[in-house]
């Protein structure tokens, strides 16, 4: 299994920026790629940006295309996301998500999750 902790969340204003980061440990060499997603309130989960282990490639939700950026580094194993000029419908909780895969399997692990509120 891998886990996932979240950190960096919290309250800021409009145009403002904010960077999550996601410790993982266990079984890291199993990850096949990684990702935020995040939930508002009365809203389903979506994927927010994705980066592959192999190449890192990236993925990115069009709504933050432009001003969010996905890295990780593997030495530290952890991802980050770094989030600029800030929206209030960015408000949400963010989640990071791992996919694992081994022996023909595939899961997802998710983090707890941290909250993210923008408004003025």
């Amino acid at each position: 299994q891998v886990q996932l902790k979240e950190s960096g969340g919290g309250l800021v204003q409009p145009g403002d920026s904010l960077r999550l980061s996601c410790a993982a440990s266990g079984r890291i060499s199993m990850i096949y790629a990684m990702g935020w997603y995040r939930q508002a309130p009365g809203k389903k989960r979506e994927m927010v940006a994705l980066i592959l282990t192999s190449g890192g490639s990236t993925n990115y939700a069009d709504s933050v295309k432009g001003r969010f950026t996905i890295a990780r580094d593997n030495t530290k194993n952890t991802l980050y996301l770094q989030m600029n000029n800030l929206r209030p419908e960015d408000t949400a909780v963010y989640y990071c998500n791992a996919d694992v895969r081994a022996d023909g399997a595939a899961w997802d692990n998710w983090g707890q999750g941290t909250q993210v509120t923008v408004s003025s």
